[in-house]
């Protein structure tokens, strides 16, 4: 298949709001691939923005120096994209990599149209952006390959993998006889969200598992044979940088075991540490000094019994068994009040909110229906525009990710009465404001890039975070965790909703979100 195929495709699926639409497109598409399924990998890859090589070490930098001639005509075919992107990725470490690099995207960019140039740089840097999300693509499965979508998601869960389940869907494999494998890993059950634990209960309406929602990182770990691999929400595998939890696992009863949790560090008090300390676990080359903990809330497979479709009730009983106190903190309730004393507890101990669980449901794994309900604190601030990026996809020729800065009325980092930048978010812009943004901003901006225009610290956001983190790259230390914009205080936007830029929330408003440091 050629990849300009692929491109027109994400064109057309970016170009519609309708998800029946986009799963037709992308259906069309992978019907074409029925005689060479093993494509079907690379192409889902490249329309999620996650290459099956998975990260290849190229940055907007590396990408943005990259400036061949565009090809006139598309020859390009998905095996040659694939090839090259393997290549890349085999270049990891040693003098000469970055140029070594740049000279193998040059050679693949050169190769290409203008299109599909654009579409390169931004699947390489998962800024897709067109709406085809994991769930768009495999209704799309289902369609191509005139199967059940239940049945299809199921096989996507127990494969663990997106693009191999296409590749046997398009190719006539029965995924009816998929099947759960200790030591295969499976896309974890994900979570829908309310905006109380009250809410949440009354949803579900009965008496639920009220758990805490660790600030920590998902966490799989499956037992084969004695053998502990453990794996990342993404399902890589970070075995050799998690040697502690392994040892925990390989303590534990049950002949093989696949465990659901999460894995974080604490502090000396017992409270959980920022998240990004967690991660550093994962992303390091060698093992950090920081100690990792684990609880697990759920169980797929203990004694030879599969459990994925027992009701969580009849999982938890064996979980306990199983993992004793490693076992998540909650309580099972049907009282709105004891549920929101669990909620507050985990707030209190660091944590990021509670889970409300649906005690009859099976483990939906790959899914974020309403059997599991999160409900997280949202602090709301007012913040200041000091960039807009322009948008790719559907948002082609919009003014759209917002670069948003706290005020520093003392000058600690930067001028006395200026703004630090924190963060930035494309969220919660609807069509509206977007092109209010694009015909705004221009008439008061300060300088432009390609990519971005900058402008004259005056517009005010209020911005949802869910919280902030430690963070090296913004001069402030302190960056928005799921920032989102609520609404403009701009009287440009809407007349008498303005807010002067200099009644702007601070950067120590912020920073006072932050755990007390060690």
């Amino acid at each position: 298949m050629l990849l300009a195929e692929v491109v027109e495709a994400a064109a057309t699926v970016a170009g519609t709001p309708s998800r029946l639409a986009k799963v037709g497109t992308l259906s069309a598409l992978l019907r074409r691939l029925a005689d060479e399924p093993d494509q079907a990998p690379i192409a889902t890859g490249l329309l999620l923005g996650k290459p099956r090589q998975g990260r290849t070490g190229i940055g907007w930098r590396t990408l943005s120096a990259v400036t061949p001639p565009a090809a006139e005509a598309a020859t390009l075919t998905l095996p040659d994209v694939d090839d090259a992107l393997q290549a890349l990725k085999s270049v990891e470490s040693g003098a000469g990599v970055g140029a070594r690099r740049g000279e193998l995207l040059g050679e693949l960019f050169g190769r290409a149209t203008g299109a599909e140039q654009d579409f390169l740089r931004r699947a390489l840097l998962g800024d897709m952006r067109t709406g085809a999300l994991d769930g768009v693509l495999l209704d799309a499965v289902a369609g191509a390959a005139e199967l059940p979508a239940a049945r299809v998601r199921r096989a996507a869960m127990l494969i663990g993998d997106l693009g191999l389940t296409a590749q046997r869907a398009v190719s006539g494999d029965d995924l009816g006889a998929v099947g759960l494998t200790p030591g295969v890993p499976v896309l974890p059950m994900l979570a829908a969200s309310a905006p109380t634990v009250t809410a949440a209960l009354a949803e579900l309406g009965g008496p639920a598992s009220v758990e805490y929602k660790m600030d920590g990182a998902r966490l799989q770990v499956h037992r084969v044979g004695g053998e502990v691999t453990a794996y990342t929400r993404s399902l890589a595998d970070i075995t050799p940088r998690v040697p502690e939890l392994a040892e925990m696992v390989a303590g534990f009863p049950g002949g093989d075991l696949i465990l659901d949790g999460e894995t974080l560090t604490l502090d000396a008090d017992g409270k959980a540490r920022p998240f990004a300390d967690s991660m550093s676990r994962f992303g390091a080359t060698a093992v950090r000094p920081a100690e990792l903990s684990a609880w697990f809330f759920d169980v797929l497979h203990a004694d030879g019994v599969d459990y994925l479709d027992e009701p969580l009730e009849r999982r938890r009983i064996a979980l306990q068994r199983i993992v004793g106190d490693r076992m998540m903190p909650g309580e099972v309730t049907a009282s709105p009040a004891e549920a929101e004393r669990v909620f507050a507890d985990a707030v209190a101990a660091g944590h990021e909110g509670a889970v409300v669980k649906d005690l009859s449901a099976p483990y939906a794994a790959g899914r974020r229906g309403k059997s599991w309900i999160k409900v997280k604190p949202v602090h709301t601030y007012d913040l200041v525009v000091l960039a807009a990026e322009w948008g790719y996809g559907r948002r082609q020729g919009w003014l759209s990710n917002l670069h948003l800065g706290a005020r520093d009325p003392d000058g600690q980092f930067g001028p006395p009465g200026g703004f630090v930048m924190v963060g930035k978010t494309f969220k919660g812009l609807t069509d509206a404001v977007l092109e209010w943004q694009t015909e705004y901003f221009p008439t008061i901006q300060t300088r432009s890039t390609t990519t971005t225009v900058f402008v004259q610290p005056t517009t005010v956001v209020e911005i949802a975070i869910d919280g902030v983190q430690r963070s090296t790259r913004y001069p402030g230390g302190v960056a928005l965790r799921f920032a989102r914009v609520k609404r403009y205080r701009s009287d440009a936007f809407e007349p008498g909703s303005g807010k002067p830029a200099d009644q702007a929330d601070t950067i120590e408003a912020l920073r006072a979100l932050l755990p007390i440091a060690d």
